[in-house]
């Protein structure tokens, strides 16, 4: 009875199993192993293993004695994860068993994934040191309890594995940068380097130098010896293009054929350098209604938006208030060195209320001026800054309508230029009103 119960154990383990003689004939061979290669086990069952398994080293341990751990054996068109180990009696080799552990690398990089996983929470717990890498970043510290949020964490475990370029879209201050840090840290590529390159705040002179590099002499006030660009230094790891919806169409051109050959050419050099580097790009930006316009290369948005993750704004997750401000003056009372403990409920629930349209950048500044400004142990509503205390709505009064709907229209301008922060052709876009009206506005309002 135990016997067969052993034997029906094994043949259905998830792991596919073979056991072979010194001679490196197939004594068994699981169920599960038997499905994969499609063959029965009473036919297998005394053949040689080299005419069963192809790229098998069976009887090679078998007759070496010698154990092979986690060797890749490629197998019906893929690598498999595969442990064979020589069985000894009376201290002598007398065959080998052999089980297939992962049964594609794909399988192998997810859990290697996961424990990265474990291991940055465990890293979070124990120090909130920045990584030698340039990833200051993990998982554990994108804060909320919204289930956008949790769906979002749990597509970054599982992409983070591959080498696919990811395009992480969101509202300025949604945390994007930490996404990146994220898929970074818990990939293949997260003890190589992380370069970080904000394309909107580079002067357009300068981007193709900054990116791909320039050689000595290439321009006036060059460096000796020249100086390796962003792509260079992030070779082998990850380079993160933030705000690439900024870049000028020049630098798409010359960005895209980079991403197709793999490769760099320097300013002022004659020959090209291979780079291999995974691509996460970020934006705040409309990029499809950017392609029809044709101010970003629609095969560049193709290039860079193979996996999408969507960051929605923190008005629309209401319930991630509570937890990222909690969050914020942990961190910012630390640094401050104050006694600050708690948020009020009362001040919560204004927190609640806020639109917050700079999103958690903007909560974060709102509670670093709460913590300096409470003389408590608690943020309450009189630490909080005016802005927020302000009454919500429009009171008419004895006021015309002219003077109410000026009143809501410099309101919204003022929140869709922090929103956007200060791009004034965004915020026409979002608007939906000419720049040349939006500039005679924020004149008229003094914004």
């Amino acid at each position: 009875m135990k016997c067969a119960m052993l034997e029906s154990i094994i043949d259905n383990a998830y792991e596919w199993l073979v056991v072979v003689n010194k001679d490196g004939i197939i004594d068994y061979m699981n169920k599960t192993y038997c499905e994969f290669l499609e063959v029965e086990s009473s036919t297998v069952v005394g053949m040689h293993v080299t005419d069963v398994i192809e790229n098998t080293r069976m009887h090679i341990v078998a007759r070496s004695g010698n154990v092979e751990l986690a060797d890749l054996q490629y197998i019906r068109g893929n690598y498999m994860v595969a442990n064979r180990v020589p069985i000894y009696h009376n201290n002598k080799v007398v065959g080998a068993v052999g089980t297939v552990i992962f049964r594609d690398t794909e399988q192998w990089k997810q859990m290697n994934t996961n424990i990265k996983v474990l291991l940055s929470e465990l890293e979070y717990y124990r120090s909130g040191s920045a990584k030698e890498n340039g990833a200051s970043y993990s998982l554990y510290d994108i804060v909320g309890l919204s289930e956008s949020i949790q769906r979002l964490k749990e597509k970054v475990k599982q992409v983070a594995s591959g080498n696919v370029s990811v395009l992480i879209r969101g509202e300025s201050g949604t945390g994007k940068e930490l996404f990146a840090h994220s898929i970074h840290q818990l990939s293949e590529r997260s003890n190589r380097p992380f370069i970080k390159v904000n394309c909107g705040a580079i002067p357009d002179q300068l981007l193709e130098s900054e990116l791909f590099g320039y050689e000595e002499g290439a321009f006036t006030g060059a460096k000796k010896g020249g100086k390796p660009g962003k792509f260079e230094l992030a070779n082998t790891g990850t380079i993160f293009l933030d705000e690439i919806g900024d870049m000028p169409v020049n630098m798409q051109v010359k960005l895209l054929r980079v991403l197709q050959d793999r490769e760099v050419e320097r300013v002022g050099g004659i020959s090209s350098k291979k780079v291999d580097v995974r691509v996460i790009a970020a934006t705040n930006r409309p990029l499809e209604a950017m392609v029809e316009e044709r101010r970003f290369r629609e095969d560049l948005f193709y290039r860079i938006n193979v996996i999408q993750l969507l960051i929605p704004p923190l008005r629309e997750r209401v319930q991630d208030v509570k937890p990222l401000a909690e969050s914020f003056v942990r961190k910012i009372a630390a640094k401050a060195g104050k006694r600050v403990i708690r948020i009020e409920e009362n001040a919560l629930q204004l927190l609640r209320k806020h639109n917050w349209p700079g999103n958690a950048r903007e909560l974060e500044n709102a509670l670093e001026a709460s913590v300096h400004l409470t003389r408590s142990e608690t943020v309450d509503i009189a630490s909080l800054p005016d802005y927020l205390k302000e009454k919500e709505g429009i009171v008419a009064g004895d006021r015309k309508l002219k003077e109410i709907l000026e009143e809501a229209e410099s309101e919204a301008i003022r929140k869709t230029l922090v929103q956007c922060e200060n791009d004034k052709l965004a915020a026409a876009e979002i608007l939906g009103i000419g720049k040349t009206s939006l500039y005679d506005k924020i004149k008229k309002y003094n914004l």
